[in-house]
């Protein structure tokens, strides 16, 4: 199987992006959607039937007993030397096929689900110079898809920083869709800008792991000379993979490069779904999983260092969540925290074996499959709950069981699946990373399962105050519009997603993906499973306790009693202002105004000298030539007399 018809999977989303971006607003909104949405489809459909031709059919390698890694086209684009050059192509491995499922299935979803959620927002949205965007939004949308495609399919780390690139670019358009609005603007530049920043600590690793191996491919086996290239630089690859990770902390959102995801949610809230569910926050997971032979072999001490940042990303994104009074920016902190997971569960594997160290790799690729199940369905949740109300924050809602009961019953198994509640799918990928970080130690097993317990807290704190709390409408229903269900196309991609988040966590995950491909068996660890449940039904219990009751006396006293912590949650421990301080106050005043002034005075001022001298030069020797023949007699005679004495001074 040469799995030919794979450039198809690029090429679509890449034509429904022409066909939108160039002739989108020639057609009518619903014909736009209705095209972009039928070759997502067929982009899933691709998809699908790629994974189990990958899985099923074709299978592992009957002598090494791995499925085989598969380029489906790979084309020289440049070539500097015989080892570097940059290809462009279409690699298969198991986790570019799960992330071709994850990614397809979650965008097919969304292309659904925007086609009454825009025609509502644009309905809605009235603002002076907004172009009605619905066509543009699909074209955006398909690109972004395509980008992402491009990033986990890539046949070479290069390849895969020009689709990060393109991600990003796409970001920045999406996040910033409704461009009248300032804080959307705000929000794209930020996005933008603070991943830009990422992304250059991402090429300078690129280049120094090129440098010194020799090549952007991912696979080093085939690399003889690669231990006379590191000797006596053993730093090398260390300091390479670290400044990859950068940027993908910068993508993933992990401290302190997170302060852009909370923002990102100025953008329509299908984007927020994609961006947080499938594409742009999982690619720094993806970097480090496709690059995990190469940490493992040269660097595993730094790979720890992932955990250790990760881990602490998540208890201060999860203690951020606890106080968050907009919905869409508590989900944005739970998916930094979820994302943190999944590197903790990579950063804790100590070698590559799957029953001694190894069982992290596979539960944390297990969790960012299930993740993108259950928080696709959790914002798309939080976006019929907001096209209703009007309003992403807490005080407009409460009540919501009764007039949005199938919104309800899908957030609820969003809420139970996140928490890490058996059956559903987050309790298997979750129990999994927890028994690696026992494995790894008892202080990071302990420590994430009290993660996992503030997850319970927070998820539930938020179902409770949208679904049961006191009701916007009911206090004043004459002046408030009243709630209801949202149409067909919205809840229809709600009620799949939630039905996958119940059943996707049974999955046999690790015979599709493990650390070293061998087929691997998952092993629930009853002691460590059995603590992480109580901890989630505390966690439950406890926001049950405090937020279930229409009032809030408790969360409300607890507020007052504390009031300095619950201010500095609210406001995400001042970290934004942080950086506000240290962009303005310092890269800006000790570094920005002194090159600028050295750049406008002495740079500007020397070539600004250099035009004066030039313009009074000609301006001095323009007499010379006036066209006056008495003139130009007398400068041809002092001439000829200068010249006869200085020949006259040699003899």
């Amino acid at each position: 199987m040469n799995y030919s018809y794979a450039f198809l999977i690029l090429l679509l989303p890449f034509l429904s992006f022409l066909v939108l971006g160039l002739a989108g607003m020639k057609m009518k909104k619903q014909v736009a959607a209705i095209i972009g949405t039928i070759l997502m489809g067929c982009v899933f459909g691709l998809s699908i039937y790629t994974a189990y031709e990958y899985f099923f059919a074709i299978g592992r390698d009957a002598s090494t007993g791995l499925y085989p890694t598969v380029d489906s086209f790979n084309f020289t684009w440049l070539k500097f030397t015989e080892l570097l050059t940059f290809n462009i192509g279409f690699r298969l491995t198991p986790i570019s096929v799960l992330m071709l499922i994850v990614i397809t299935t979650v965008s097919f979803m969304v292309h659904i689900y925007s086609f009454g959620y825009m025609a509502e927002r644009d309905e809605n949205y009235k603002v002076e110079g907004y172009e009605k965007g619905m066509q543009r939004f699909y074209a955006y949308l398909s690109l972004f898809t395509m980008s992402m495609l491009g990033l986990v399919a890539a046949t070479n780390i290069f390849q895969m920083y020009l689709f990060w690139e393109l991600v990003g670019v796409c970001s920045y358009l999406l996040i910033g869709f409704y461009y009248p609005k300032h804080a959307a603007v705000h929000a794209s530049k930020k996005a933008f800008i603070v991943t830009r920043f990422a992304d250059l600590f991402f090429l300078i690793g690129i280049l120094f792991y090129s440098f010194y191996v020799g090549t952007f491919n991912y696979d080093l086996n085939a690399q003889p000379e690669l231990q006379s290239s590191l000797a006596g630089a053993a730093w090398v690859m260390p300091a390479a993979l670290f400044l990859m990770f950068i940027g993908g902390a910068g993508k993933s959102a992990m401290f302190p490069l997170h302060i852009w995801l909370p923002d990102a949610m100025e953008g329509p809230t299908p984007v927020s779904a994609l961006i947080h569910a499938a594409t742009m926050v999982v690619a720094g997971v993806y970097q480090v999983a496709s690059l995990f032979p190469i940490w493992v072999e040269y660097a595993p001490n730094t790979l720890h260092y992932v955990a250790y940042i990760a881990a602490f990303t998540a208890f201060y994104a999860a203690a951020v969540a606890c106080c968050q009074r907009d919905i869409k920016r508590g989900l944005a902190f739970s998916t930094i925290s979820q994302i943190a997971y999944m590197l903790v569960a990579l950063g804790v594997c100590f070698a590559v074996d799957n029953h001694h160290g190894g069982l992290g790799y596979m539960a944390g690729i297990f969790h960012l499959f299930t993740h993108a199940m259950f928080k696709a369905l959790l914002f798309l949740c939080s976006g019929a709950i907001i096209v209703i109300i009007g309003s992403n924050f807490k005080e407009y809602m409460g009540g919501l069981h009764k007039y949005m009961p199938i919104t309800n019953i899908c957030f609820l198994i969003g809420c139970l699946a996140i928490a890490g509640i058996p059956p559903f799918a987050g309790f298997f990928s979750k129990d999994e990373i927890i028994t690696a970080c026992f494995q790894f130690s008892p202080f990071m097993g302990w420590f994430m399962t009290v993660v996992a317990g503030m997850t319970a807290f927070y998820m539930f704190r938020l179902y409770y105050v949208i679904f049961w709390g006191q009701s916007y409408y009911e206090l004043d229903p004459e002046n408030r519009r009243k709630p209801q269900e949202v149409p067909f196309v919205m809840w229809g991609p709600l009620v799949f997603l939630a039905a996958i988040s119940c059943v996707c966590g049974m999955i046999p995950f690790g015979h599709f993906v493990s650390a070293t491909g061998q087929s691997y068996d998952i092993h629930i660890d009853t002691q460590v499973a059995c603590t992480s449940i109580v901890v989630a039904i505390i966690g439950i219990a406890l926001a049950t306790y405090m937020y279930a009751p229409k009032k809030t006396p408790l969360a409300d006293g607890l507020a007052k009693k504390m009031p300095k912590l619950h201010k500095a949650a609210l406001n995400r421990f001042y970290i934004d202002d942080a950086w506000q301080f240290f962009t303005h106050k310092i890269v800006f005043g000790l570094f920005s105004k002194p090159i600028a002034w050295f750049d406008r005075r002495v740079i500007d001022g020397t070539f600004n000298f250099m035009a004066w001298g030039a313009q009074e030069a000609g301006e001095t020797i323009r007499p010379w030539q006036s066209g006056d023949v008495r003139s130009y007699a007398i400068w041809f005679l002092t001439g000829t007399v200068a010249l006869t004495l200085c020949l006259l001074a040699l003899l």
